[in-house]
């Protein structure tokens, strides 16, 4: 592979749409209730920022019917998925009324924000920080509370395009 110099102007969206599909990415459920309201959303954009303080970082679309509430609300969960969550993942990424989208198994955890049970491993966390990047409010939440499952680990992750497992 030859690297080039940074090119002055951005990449063509389709182009950097394209080579993120090949970066995989654990499917979580982003998940906050308080004062602005329950809300939660299917994403693949979380990652660690730090171990010391245990931070992460999380991506929500600025114009999604969630939004709102994760402005509003200090209170997050990361619900990170098993396969057999696929049509919980699905109801939270498409056009699922809200409410609807907690249905059983969502128990309040520490916080009060929702954790689905069955998660895989669940992140209860604070957000310190938010910082607008474009089309997304990137949130800086620092984790207060770690769920391990006991279960056999099998990993819900998004790549090309679709669900897989990783076993």
């Amino acid at each position: 592979m030859t690297i080039h110099p940074a090119p002055t102007d951005a990449a063509p969206a389709e182009a950097f749409k394209a080579g993120m599909a090949l970066l995989a990415g654990a499917v979580t459920i982003v998940a906050t209730d308080g004062p602005g309201g329950r809300a939660g959303f299917t994403a693949t954009a979380v990652c660690s920022v730090t171990a010391d303080p245990p931070t992460l970082l999380v991506c929500v679309n600025a114009g999604s019917s969630a939004a709102p509430a994760f402005a509003a609300n200090d209170q997050v969960t990361v619900n990170v998925l098993t396969p057999d969550q696929a049509a919980v993942a699905q109801a939270f990424g498409g056009k699922t009324p809200m409410a609807a989208r907690f249905g059983a198994g969502w128990v309040p955890g520490s916080s009060g924000a929702p954790v689905l049970e069955g998660s895989l491993v669940v992140f209860e966390t604070r957000v310190v920080e938010r910082k607008r990047m474009g089309t997304h409010d990137v949130m800086f939440c620092r984790v207060c509370a770690v769920h391990v499952s006991s279960a056999t680990p099998q990993a819900a992750v998004w790549w090309n395009r679709a669900m897989r497992t990783l076993a």
